[in-house]
């Protein structure tokens, strides 16, 4: 997952201590979206402002949103966190792997609850997915900070990880046109194009493969198929003139 498709919901905060603790493992992670559903929170005392060391932008560009509907509703991906086990959960890093393709290349939400008392179970009904950070099942519990961090990180990880897949060779203007030309010669001989006009639909044909961005290998596929095509209207037209 990409760091800046990120943005971190926090629903309800106990303390702004705990909001800017938050604020700093985001920071260390490369994330940078806030968004707080709830009461506004002092945010201003020095020991607050001291526990976001680093990550002041992040605690002041927070966005506040009224309900925790309103926060994810760009979102294409909301991710409900739980202390609390149950069927079809992801962990952090599976999150981490897979939200991209789950976002489609949207924004994806990662929605913490109130420290005590986690989302309600109306709030998780409006996530899409729920993702639990494995702990020693004796001290499940993590404080806001720490589960963000560890959420962070692991996002943070797989970013450095991805590397671009190399880019497919593609074939060149010519061969394309050699292949072109080549379903013209079968298109005719099928009757499919107008022997007196065939370069409407050619074209269109054209316009086709080149989207497409063939490899070399796919366009001698689409050559030699049209070579096929030319050849057996050849061999049918010369029955015909043998039965006639």
């Amino acid at each position: 997952m990409k760091p800046d498709s990120v943005e971190i919901v926090l629903v309800r905060p106990a303390r702004g201590a705990n909001v800017a603790a938050a604020c700093r493992a985001m920071k260390n992670m490369g994330l940078e979206r806030l968004c707080l559903v709830g009461e506004r929170l002092d945010m201003d005392r020095p020991e607050v402002r001291a526990l976001a060391y680093g990550a002041w932008d992040v605690l002041d560009g927070a966005r506040r949103a009224a309900s925790l509907e309103a926060a994810v509703a760009a979102s294409t991906l909301v991710v409900a966190t739980s202390s609390r086990p149950g069927g079809g959960d992801w962990t952090p890093r599976r999150l981490a792997a897979e939200g991209a393709a789950r976002a489609g290349g949207g924004a994806a939400s990662i929605v913490f609850g109130p420290e005590a008392s986690g989302l309600t179970n109306e709030e998780q009904a409006l996530c899409h997915q729920r993702v639990v950070i494995p702990a020693h099942p004796d001290h499940r519990s993590l404080n806001l900070a720490q589960a963000v961090l560890v959420v962070a990180y692991e996002i943070w990880l797989s970013a450095a990880d991805v590397q671009p897949p190399p880019a497919p060779d593609r074939a060149a203007a010519g061969e394309i046109e050699e292949a072109v030309q080549a379903l013209r010669q079968g298109l005719l001989g099928i009757g499919y194009l107008s022997a007196a006009s065939p370069e409407p639909i050619l074209a269109e044909l054209r316009a086709l493969v080149v989207r497409a961005q063939p490899t070399p290998r796919e366009v001698t596929l689409l050559r030699g198929i049209a070579r096929q095509v030319a050849w057996a209207a050849a061999q049918i037209a010369r029955g015909r003139e043998a039965d006639g």
